[in-house]
């Protein structure tokens, strides 16, 4: 195989098209009224039915419930400011040995949680037995008491 050069580069066979010019003359197959038929609202600049209409239905964009108010933010999980904690229950935590320490990494060495970047959050379903270092990014109230009462530390991220 030779070499290839700028100037012997070219699109593939059939992946362009010439742009239709269209009233252009009656030669060209789309004169005078420019494929659009005659009159009409659709013959017309902006003519035609937009997108989002239903045929006076209430479209879809008007149906749906809106995000409103100022902690609207956090009621639907879109936009740049809302945060998300994966939450860990302390019954998840018997997993654990005595003295042991938490952390999202070594929830995800016990399958707890999927990635150690993600943060978490301690809730109090279950029991904790053991004393235990917990470190995460949030914790309940009664999870902090839960773990404190077992003899374990509470560190936040």
């Amino acid at each position: 195989m030779g070499d290839i050069f700028l100037h012997d580069l070219r699109p593939s066979a059939g992946s362009r098209f010439k742009k239709k010019r269209v009233g252009r003359g009656e030669g060209s197959g789309l004169g005078k009224t420019a494929g659009k038929g005659h009159k009409g609202a659709n013959a017309r600049s902006g003519g035609g039915v937009p997108a989002r209409y239903e045929g006076g239905q209430m479209p879809l964009h008007m149906r749906i419930p809106k995000l409103r108010g100022p902690s609207a933010k956090t009621s639907m999980a879109i936009g740049p400011f809302r945060t998300y904690a994966t939450p860990v229950n302390l019954s998840r935590l018997s997993v654990f040995a005595g003295g042991e320490e938490v952390s999202p990494e070594t929830l995800v060495e016990k399958g707890i949680i999927k990635k150690a970047n993600e943060r978490v959050k301690i809730l109090a379903q279950g029991e904790l037995d053991r004393p235990l270092t917990v470190k995460a990014h949030g914790f309940s109230d009664s999870a902090k008491q839960k773990i404190e009462a077992a003899g374990g530390t509470v560190e936040i991220l």
